[in-house]
C-alpha cells in the first residue's frame, strides 16, 4: 500500500515538470525570454549588397545620352556595381515619377540631366530624402545646392567659340536666328555664350529671331521653316545642341538657301559627316566629349561612395569642329 502511495506520488511529480516544458508563451516578456540565438535567427541578415546608381538623362533616342550614359555605364559595371537607366523621352513629369522608382528600387546615387533645371526641384528633394548621393552631369539644375557633384562642359565657351567663327565668317555682320531651349541650363549658357561673343563685333548682328524649340527636332525644323520663310536673309542660325543644328540644315536645305551658316553644340557623328559636304551649310559644332563626361563623372561617383576625396565641380573643355579640322575627329563616332 504504502509502496504505492509513493508511486502515484512520483507520477504526479513527473506530470507536473512535462506541463511546465510544455507553457505556452503568455504574459510578460519575462514569462516568455528569448535566447539570443533565436533573435538573431528573427532578425533578417543585412546584405552585402554592391552600390546600385541610376541614370536618367533627357531623352534617350538622342545620340549624345546614349553615348554619355555607355561611358557611366562602361566604368560602373566594370567596378562590379549596378546602374539603372530610365528614359523620361524630354518630360519633366516622367522624369520626376521614374526618379521616385529608383528610390523604391534602391539606389544609392543617381547621374541626373533635368528635362527642366527648374521642374526638377521636387524630385531632388525626395533624392536628399532618401540619402541618394547626386552627380548632376551635363546640364546644371537650378537649386544647386541640392547638388553633390557636378560634371560638364564649358557651355559658355562653347556658345563663345561660335560667336567668334560667326564673326570671322561674316564680317560684315547680318541678321542672326536662335534655336534654343529656356528648361535646360546648358543651352542657356551656350545661348549666352554666343550673344557675347557677336556683341563684341564691329559690324552688327541684329538677332531677328529665337524660338524655345524644347530641344526636339520637329520643334526646331518647325521653328526653323517659319524663321526662313520671314527672314531669308537670315546670315547664320544658332543651335543649342547639333540635333537641332540638323533640323535647322533641313530647313536651309528645303528653302533652297546656299548662304546661311549654321552652328551647333556637341560634335556628334551626324554634324562631323554635314562638315565633310562641301556644299554643307554647317559651319562648325563646338564639340565636347559625353565619352569623357561619362567617366568622369562615373569615377567620381564611386570616390564619393567609398569617402574618398573628389572635386565637387569639373568643366571639361570644348573646342571648334569644322570643315578645316574634322578628319581629326573622325565622323565614325564621338570623340
Amino acid at each position: 500500500m504504502r509502496k504505492r502511495k509513493m508511486l502515484r506520488a512520483l507520477m504526479m511529480l513527473v506530470c507536473i515538470f512535462v506541463l511546465s516544458a510544455c507553457k505556452k508563451n503568455v504574459g510578460t516578456p519575462e514569462d516568455n525570454a528569448v535566447s539570443d540565438e533565436s533573435k538573431e535567427e528573427e532578425t533578417p541578415k543585412k546584405e552585402d549588397d554592391t552600390y546600385v546608381f541610376g541614370f536618367s538623362g533627357i531623352d534617350m533616342e538622342n545620340p549624345y545620352f546614349i553615348t554619355l550614359e555607355s561611358a557611366i555605364r562602361e566604368v560602373i559595371e566594370k567596378e562590379g556595381f549596378e546602374l539603372i537607366t530610365k528614359d523620361p523621352a524630354s518630360s519633366p513629369e516622367d522624369q520626376e515619377a521614374q526618379i521616385k522608382e529608383m528610390i523604391e528600387e534602391g539606389i544609392d546615387g543617381i547621374f541626373l540631366c533635368p528635362v527642366d533645371w527648374e521642374a526638377i526641384t521636387p524630385a531632388l528633394d525626395a533624392l536628399k530624402e532618401a540619402d541618394v548621393k547626386i552627380v548632376n552631369v551635363d546640364t546644371q539644375v537650378k537649386e544647386m545646392e541640392y547638388v553633390d557633384a557636378y560634371i560638364g562642359s564649358n557651355n559658355v565657351e562653347a556658345g563663345y567659340i561660335c560667336g567668334e567663327d560667326l564673326i570671322e565668317r561674316c564680317p560684315e555682320g547680318g541678321k542672326v536666328a536662335i534655336l534654343e531651349c529656356p528648361t535646360q541650363n546648358s543651352i542657356n549658357d551656350r545661348i549666352t555664350g554666343f550673344e557675347e561673343a557677336i556683341a563684341k563685333a564691329q559690324k552688327g548682328f541684329e538677332v531677328v529671331e529665337r524660338v524655345d524649340t524644347n530641344g526636339e527636332f520637329e520643334k526646331a525644323l518647325g521653328a526653323a521653316k517659319e524663321i526662313l520663310e520671314k527672314h531669308p536673309d537670315v546670315s547664320g542660325i544658332m543651335c543649342g545642341n547639333d540635333q537641332l543644328a540638323v533640323a535647322a540644315k533641313t530647313a536651309v536645305n528645303l528653302a533652297g538657301l546656299k548662304t546661311v551658316v549654321i552652328y551647333g553644340v556637341d560634335g556628334s557623328p551626324d554634324i562631323k559627316k554635314e562638315l565633310k559636304k562641301a556644299d554643307g551649310q554647317i559651319a562648325g559644332t563646338a564639340a565636347q566629349s559625353p565619352i569623357n563626361i561619362g567617366k568622369t563623372a562615373a569615377k567620381t561617383a564611386i570616390d564619393m561612395m567609398n569617402g574618398e576625396d573628389y572635386e565637387t565641380e569639373i568643366f571639361e573643355e570644348v573646342f571648334m569642329i569644322n570643315k578645316d579640322n574634322v578628319e581629326m575627329y573622325g565622323v565614325d563616332g564621338w570623340q
